[in-house]
């Protein structure tokens, strides 16, 4: 059937009269259902059922790699000066630590965070490829699956509760025009965990958030340079208006020391500082999303600079204002938009307004950057003729903002709360065998044009690399009985929740050195190439007679 419902029509007879004109019978085929229909609708016009991919998923074409140096470090400043970086220092404060060794444990989690981001992003700029992609060089190409869709929970679990922040962002900035907003009545049950009020922000949050999934990844730089030049602003300016105000007396948590001494503190460091990297460890993982549409290979590594520097700025503002609304409030408020909702003068609304508008933009392309698009990037290789990272960034927000309710989840279940937030456990070993494969196994070698082959040298036996289930498996499953009383009534050694609080260390590293010694000894010698191949090489500019500015995907089908 053709596009305005015709029927095609098929010869049944091929007979000939004496002057040899056809003379065949003909019926109409018969008509196409609704769902045949409706999934040839759906269908990518760039998807490609042989190659398992389309046009988001291919290598980034080099008229897309607009991102500069400048473009990351400013990505990093705006991700690090948000409302959840004025809250970093409070949960290590909470467990003893004094600000000043809580600002030293939160700066060495982000020089970790920044140098593995920097070494996992590097694989990105060099063949330009997805997170999703690279992986099947270590896991194979149906284990890759697996680790694809738990990177992708996590990065839509986190967008709901982020897109709940954001809402916080919207409702200050209504307090600050309506201040009777205050008083609007809630019609909604106590069960539901929501008031009318805050249902209403988060609508606006949420529909407000949805222009800005349409845009493409190598366009939504300008929001990174937008909050970087407001949010420091904010930050400072709020810093400064507490240190003038509160003046930072006796009574500020500039004069709390440690709370515990001894090896206590000791593990309390520990705990604090892999609680701090593995909040980072999602970031770790899909590095090579934003490393593939860089310019050049070396304009991500001021990553390694902004991460650090940018975290540790904002965990000192953050303690300086909170230490500054002990004072002035008379209770510790870790929440700038807490603090912010106090200015109830005229010129004192004007101005949480914008801190708050200022927030909004923040929370909005932090949410963007570590969660939506890495779970778009995910659905995208998962259903690659119907997703694509447009697509797969309306799913996330759907999925993430109203199926998982996050209000339900803040508000009383802990449980999986603590369980999402120590997801770390296996993550890190993730992120520990993408590192060691690409500079210890294949040495920075791969051919890009087999990675996208369904049947080609990364599928491995049966589409599973044992060698990386192997490590994946040494990376995570000790840190399992320090892990589960966390989330429930169970109890475990003293030993066991020791090794838990340094689990990043253990699962990283134990997976990093277990996959480079089993590859050592059982080397899966079929996926080691004599050279790396990838899009820009000079010598695959013909591939096969196929032009070099021929498309990755023309190219692929050639080979």
């Amino acid at each position: 059937m053709d596009v305005k419902g015709n029927y095609d029509v098929h010869v049944v007879a091929t007979d000939y009269d004496s002057n040899d004109n056809f003379a065949g019978d003909t019926q109409p085929a018969k008509p196409v259902g609704f769902w045949a229909k409706f999934d040839k609708w759906i269908q990518l016009d760039s998807a490609s059922e042989g190659r398992y991919s389309n046009h988001d998923l291919d290598p980034v074409p080099v008229e897309e790699r607009t991102w500069l140096a400048r473009h990351y470090a400013l990505f990093w400043i705006s991700d690090h000066l948000s409302v959840s970086g004025f809250r970093t220092a409070a949960s290590v404060m909470a467990i003893g630590l004094s600000w000043k060794l809580s600002l030293v444990c939160i700066a060495l989690a982000n020089i970790i965070q920044g140098v593995v981001i920097t070494a996992n992003g590097i694989g990105g700029t060099k063949y330009h490829i997805p997170f999703s992609i690279q992986s099947r060089a270590s896991y194979g190409y149906y284990l890759s699956y697996l680790m694809i869709v738990m990177r992708m929970i996590v990065g839509i679990f986190w967008y709901g509760v982020q897109t709940y922040t954001g809402a916080e962002c919207v409702q200050s900035m209504i307090y600050a025009i309506w201040p009777s907003f205050h008083h609007v009545k809630n019609q909604l049950p106590t069960s539901a965990n929501i008031t009318t009020q805050f249902m209403i922000s988060y609508i606006i949050y949420f529909i407000s958030c949805l222009p800005f999934h349409y845009v493409g990844v190598h366009k939504v730089k300008w929001l990174f340079l937008l909050k970087s030049i407001t949010t420091p602003i904010v930050a400072f300016a709020i810093m400064g208006w507490t240190i003038k105000e509160a003046g930072l007396g006796q009574t500020s948590l500039f004069k709390q020391g440690n709370t515990v001494s001894g090896s206590a503190l000791a593990w309390a460091f520990m705990s604090g500082l892999n609680s701090n990297i593995g909040g980072g460890t999602t970031l770790m993982v899909n590095a090579p999303d934003y490393s593939r549409y860089a310019r050049r290979r070396s304009d991500t590594y001021i990553t390694a600079l902004a991460i650090p520097l940018t975290g540790t700025v904002m965990t000192f503002i953050g303690v300086v204002v909170a230490s500054g609304s002990k004072i002035l409030y008379g209770k510790i408020l870790w929440d700038p938009l807490l603090i912010i909702n106090h200015w109830t003068s005229k010129g004192g609304r004007a101005a949480a307004f914008f801190c708050a508008l200022s927030f909004y933009f923040s929370q909005l392309g932090l949410n963007i950057a570590a969660n939506s698009l890495a779970s778009a990037n995910d659905m995208n290789c998962l259903f690659p003729k119907y997703i694509n990272i447009r697509r797969g960034q309306f799913i996330s927000a759907v999925v993430g903002a109203w199926a998982l309710t996050p209000w339900n989840i803040l508000t009383s279940a802990p449980a999986f709360l603590n369980f999402m937030s120590g997801y770390s456990v296996w993550l890190g070993p993730l992120a520990g065998i993408l590192v060691s494969d690409y500079y210890f196994v294949h040495k920075q070698k791969y051919d890009v044009y087999e990675l996208y082959n369904f049947d080609g040298i990364y599928r491995y036996k049966y589409g599973i690399n044992w060698r990386a289930f192997a490590a994946f498996t040494i990376g995570w499953v000790p840190l399992l009985p320090g892990f589960i009383p966390t989330v429930s009534s169970g109890r475990a050694t003293v030993g066991m929740v020791h090794l838990y609080k340094v689990g990043f260390f253990y699962g990283f590293g134990a997976a990093v050195l277990s996959y480079a010694v089993i590859c050592k000894f059982w080397p899966a010698k079929e996926t080691y190439v004599e050279r790396a191949v990838s899009i820009d090489d000079e010598t695959s500019d013909f591939v096969d007679g196929v032009e070099s500015n021929a498309s990755f995907g023309e190219k692929r089908r050639s080979v």
